[in-house]
């Protein structure tokens, strides 16, 4: 299982591992710090954060606090290096749109989190509060004992928090996972 994160827009002052230097909504509601050594230890194993200043890093890596526009040529053959091999196993697109730009994963074993609402009946996209969805659906992820290895089973772990739907994917297009709050 791998999950891709973005960064955050937010980043803490001083340097440290990038999950404390992160500091933004999708961090505070992924709760790192409520999160047992065994869980941080699947976190740092399977989180990969895509930055704009390093390319990909995992929570523990030491970085410096930075504001760097994406250069999408220069992240995209880091971000591809760094990530070569992932191909084999279930991958967790919970990036934004623009992130998911610089780094194309496989469609067949891939499943963007996408959040939505509910107004009237009528399906809504939302902005800001995704970010804060998609930190708490990779906190009950990493707080399940059970790894997800298949689209289906990452939804009926997201399904005991948060009403989702599973869209298939195809060739082309990777699975989609609709996230309701």
């Amino acid at each position: 299982m791998l999950i891709l994160l973005p960064p955050s827009e937010k980043k803490s002052a001083t340097p440290g591992p990038a999950i404390e230097v992160y500091t933004g909504v999708l961090y505070a509601a992924l709760g790192w710090d409520r999160l047992n050594k065994a869980q941080q230890k699947v976190g740092q194993a399977c989180i990969a954060i895509i930055s704009a200043k390093y390319g990909v890093v995992r929570p523990f890596d030491p970085i410096e606090p930075y504001k760097e526009k994406m250069d999408n040529k220069k992240l995209a053959a880091q971000v591809g290096e760094a990530l070569d091999g992932a191909e084999t196993e279930l991958i967790i697109d919970c990036r934004s749109s623009t992130y998911q730009t610089v780094w194309q994963s496989p469609a067949a074993i891939t499943v963007e989190v996408k959040v939505f609402t509910r107004v009237a009946g009528v399906k809504k996209v939302i902005t800001h509060m995704s970010k804060k969805t998609r930190g708490e659906v990779t906190h009950e992820i990493l707080k399940t004992s059970q790894r997800p290895k298949t689209p289906e089973e990452l939804q009926m772990i997201v399904a005991q928090k948060f009403e989702c739907e599973l869209i298939s994917g195809d060739e082309k297009n990777p699975w989609v996972l609709e996230v309701f709050c």
